[in-house]
């Protein structure tokens, strides 16, 4: 029996777009982290597009806080702007057997994490004491690179209100995590 194809996807023309703006960069990366390594183009495209779809909402996508950004384009125009984001290095394709995935690139990451860490620092300055279980459980998920640019932010801001967060935190993190969680809230404290 023979194996079957890679399913090949051919990328839209982007020579028209000149730039993407900053913000539709850091959009776009934020809906593709939700699904990195599980998904492809068209699933992302969904997200951007805010699609009711069956998949899209099984798999809660549409709380990504992207969800709906291109609401008011049609999905073959949002597909073109993901191949220029393909095409200028913040994602690629890398497959799973058969199945184009969408992953970040070396470059994509390096622009993203940022982005991504000052949207849970937000959540941890606005979290209210009922919900902070909740997020502490959420930040086990959430790679060490990000915590570290977290955690430095906390310092330089001097976001001595953090400290109860901290302290729940501390208790269920890694032990990595645990110990530069205990040095910021030691450099808070002085």
């Amino acid at each position: 029996m023979a194996r079957k194809a890679k399913i090949r996807i051919a990328l839209n023309d982007t020579r028209h777009i000149k730039q993407l703006k900053n913000e539709e960069i850091a959009k776009i990366l934020r809906a593709a982290d939700e699904i990195i390594g599980k998904a492809g183009r068209a699933m992302l495209v969904k997200i951007l597009k805010g699609s009711k779809d069956k998949k899209v909402l099984e798999h809660a996508l549409d709380q990504c806080p992207s969800y709906g950004y291109y609401s008011q384009m049609k999905m073959a125009d949002i597909e073109v702007l993901v191949d220029w984001m393909i095409k200028h290095n913040y994602l690629k394709i890398s497959y799973d057997g058969r199945l184009p995935m969408i992953v970040f690139t070396d470059y994509g990451w390096e622009v993203y994490k940022p982005i991504f860490a000052e949207e849970m620092l937000n959540k941890i300055i606005s979290v209210p004491s009922d919900g902070e279980e909740a997020l502490v459980e959420e930040f086990r998920t959430v790679n060490r690179e990000v915590i570290n640019l977290i955690l430095d932010q906390i310092i330089e801001q001097k976001l001595s209100d953090t400290i109860s967060f901290l302290e729940k935190w501390k208790i269920k993190a890694y032990k990595k995590d645990a110990n530069k969680i205990n040095y910021t809230i030691r450099k808070l404290q002085n």
